[in-house]
């Protein structure tokens, strides 16, 4: 494991449902020093809406809260810089912790594509080394590419499978097409009489009204089944713990795995997903994983009676934290990624 001991981080990441905690608390007990920041001034719904639409709206707001955070960090040299996504982040703020700390390395990652978010594009000049989940943005932007990570407490150490309450779990934010996905497969399997849950999340009822009216996808929602409680790391692991196989719907526009995918995998769950790109990965598995068609929903039932096939242990230290940690403040892992890529 990269030894980090003595090493100053400032890190800055989005809030994204406690991970930037977990990395964060996992640089610490690796012996960095680290100073974190949410790149956002707020995580209002209001303040996230404003950002993600036209955050020239909210510029004196993010103008006074990176300030602030320049005068708590004044005289302090860090050894690495590290930001993830940086959706709210200005350019003058990257300039200056530039300046300040000439000697210091700076690290970008991001887990969406870029052509979602093609505003941070010009951010990626300021960084000496960047990261990206998504294949496609590695090599079209010239990044290195690392696929995203699973926590420790996914981890099912001895592959212990318990009777199953259900067949099939779906839990993940309403965005896109994934109600409409969704409730296709859900009308598959009680075809089938295969048992399912399905967790819908929303951040706010107001915000996803909104979001109702404009969205296409969502204003086929029934908002019934919508929660607004947002199920921490432990319930989650609970209801893997309950079910044969977890269902991923990615976006439509995204190759790049989701967080749900290595932890659904590393907690020794067979997988239902979308993403036909997971074939290039090393923990591939067709016992596994079930790769379907959004626009064609077809469920396997031996799929559903044939056991989980243990991945191997280096693939699955290579999905972990630790392992992305390694990547970010160490050496990059293109080669080991690419090497299962088909790319004919």
């Amino acid at each position: 494991m990269i030894d980090l001991h003595g090493k100053k981080i400032l890190f800055l990441s989005v809030s994204f449902f406690n991970y930037e905690k977990a990395i964060t608390k996992r640089l610490s007990e690796l012996g960095a020093d680290v100073d974190f920041y949410d790149e956002r001034p707020s995580n209002s719904n209001f303040s996230k809406g404003i950002i993600r639409f036209n955050k020239r709206f909210y510029h004196l707001k993010i103008k006074e809260y990176y300030n602030r955070i320049l005068d708590e960090i004044r005289g302090k040299k860090y050894d690495f810089f590290l930001l993830i996504k940086g959706e709210a982040t200005p350019a003058f703020f990257l300039d200056k912790i530039k300046v300040s700390n000439p000697k210091m390395e700076m690290i970008y990652y991001n887990f969406d594509p870029l052509k979602e978010y093609p505003e941070l594009i010009s951010h990626l000049t300021y960084f000496d080394k960047k990261f990206t989940f998504e294949y496609n943005d590695s090599v079209k932007y010239n990044l290195n590419f690392r696929p995203l990570f699973y926590l420790d407490e996914y981890e099912n150490p001895d592959n212990q499978i318990q009777p199953s309450q259900y067949d099939l779990v779906f839990i993940g934010s309403a965005h896109t097409d994934r109600y409409v996905v969704g409730e296709k497969v859900r009308t598959v399997a009680d075809g089938l009489n295969l048992r399912s849950y399905f967790y819908y999340y929303a951040m706010g009822r107001i915000a996803f009204r909104l979001k109702k009216m404009i969205d296409k996808n969502l204003k086929q929602f029934d908002i019934s089944k919508v929660s607004f409680n947002k199920l921490n790391h432990q319930q989650i692991i609970d209801f893997y713990k309950k079910t044969k196989a977890v269902l991923d719907i990615n976006k439509p526009f995204q190759n790049g795995l989701t967080i749900r995918t290595f932890e659904v995998l590393a907690s020794g769950r067979k997988l239902i997903t979308t993403n036909s790109d997971i074939r290039n990965y090393p923990f591939y598995n067709s016992d596994n994983i079930l790769v379907i068609d959004r626009e064609n929903i077809r469920l396997d039932m031996e799929f559903f009676e044939t056991d989980f096939k243990e991945i191997d242990a280096d693939i699955l230290y290579k999905m972990s934290l630790d392992s992305f940690i390694e990547c970010l403040f160490g050496n990059a892992q293109d080669d080991y990624w690419n090497t299962f890529r088909n790319t004919e």
